[in-house]
Formats: structure tokens, sequence, C-alpha cells
């Protein structure tokens, strides 16, 4: 009988190395094929849970935040891009000119978990971000998003203009921060053993294959 792996992957919409690490960690998870079933979860993590909803450009808020100049910024681009490449994630940076509040995002996210769709909905958000340049803020592109990935328009609409799972995303942000995670993407494995930052495919299969042999047989 096959092990079962319950996976929590951590991340922003807005995190660039979220993109890589959950693209990685997709492949990883098809690589192990039926020799271990897997049960992915998307939980919220805000890199910036103070950014106003209208957002900032995106170099002002990398200068201001990492103290890096452009050219820094450029070749930091250059190496997401390489990387995504990679693991099959296209990045076109050049339409992403800003950063937004992804609390919202969050919000609709908890709820696509209850239907079973929170990975297609990360997916699409974050393909849309960093393919396109769309704005994971705004209620129209949220409720675009949810309906391309099968959830009902109706209730994302009540949701949306709402406030509803905002407790839940916030106790689950305490939680992990709580718990060390300062940074993400941050992939928990059954609870107990944590791997950080974004790694390439072969290194979740690696890592996710010793963690099923350690798991006692049933």
């Amino acid at each position: 009988m096959s092990k079962t792996l319950t996976i929590d992957f951590i991340s922003d919409v807005v995190c660039p190395w979220c993109a890589i690490g959950l693209n990685g960690l997709l492949a990883a998870i098809r690589r192990l094929g039926d020799e271990v079933d897997v049960e992915l979860h998307i939980k919220p993590f805000e890199l910036n849970a103070d950014m106003p909803r209208e957002g900032e450009d995106l170099v002002e808020h990398l200068k201001r935040k990492y103290g890096i100049d452009a050219d820094e910024i450029a070749r930091n681009h250059e190496n997401i891009q390489a990387l995504g490449a990679e693991v099959d994630f296209h990045f076109d940076l050049h339409k992403r000119t800003r950063i937004y509040n992804t609390f919202d995002a969050h919000r609709l996210l908890h709820w696509a978990a209850q239907q079973h769709r929170d990975v297609a909905l990360k997916q699409a958000l974050l393909h849309a971000y960093f393919g396109e340049g769309r704005d994971p803020s705004d209620p129209e592109e949220l409720l675009s998003l949810a309906v391309e990935v099968g959830l009902d328009a109706v209730r994302a609409r009540e949701i949306l203009d709402s406030d509803v799972y905002g407790n839940e995303v916030v106790k689950a942000e305490e939680f992990y921060t709580s718990h060390g995670i300062h940074a993400v993407p941050a992939v928990i494995v059954n609870s107990r053993q944590l791997i950080s930052g974004a790694q390439s495919s072969e290194y979740y299969e690696q890592a996710l294959r010793q963690i099923a042999r350690d798991v006692p047989g049933v």
C-alpha cells in the first residue's frame, strides 16, 4: 500500500520564488506517481500585509525593501526567468510593473480549498500576475480567475464583496509565523518536516521519497 503525505505549501501570490517552488513541487509529485498519495494544500502568507490596495511601483518597492538598485533588480529578474524555465513556469516580468495587496486573493484561496480547487486557483493567480501582469487585488480579476478554474461565480462574488474568511487567513498566517515561517515558499510535510525556499523538482522528489520511506507502514 502506498504511503500518504500531507503537504502544506505556504506562499504568497506575488512571490516569484513561490511560483518556481510550486511548479517544481508539482513536477516532483507527478514523478512519484502511485508510489505516494499526496494531499497538497495551499496556505497563506503575505509578504507585504500592509500594502495598499492600489499597490506600489515594483522597482521602487524592491529598492526600498531590499536596498538594491535597478541593475541588481534586472539581474535578479533574469535569474528568476531562467529558474522558472527549468520548472516550465513562464515569467513575463516586463508586464509585472506593480506589486499588490494579496489579502483578498488568500481569502478566495481559502474558500477554493473547501472545493478542492485551491491548487488550480493558485496556479491561475500566479500565471495571471507573473505571465500577464494582472492585478490580484482587483475583485473583477479574482472573480474571472475563480470562474476560470470552475468555481461558482455567485459565491465568489459574495466572498469578494464581504470580509468572509478574513479571520481564517489571519489566524493561519499567525500560526505559521509563530512557528518560525518568515520567508516563502515553505513546504511542510505531515505537519513535521520543513523544506524551505524554492527547490528544484529533483530536490523535492528526493525529499518526499525520503520522508515517505520514514512513514510507518499501514
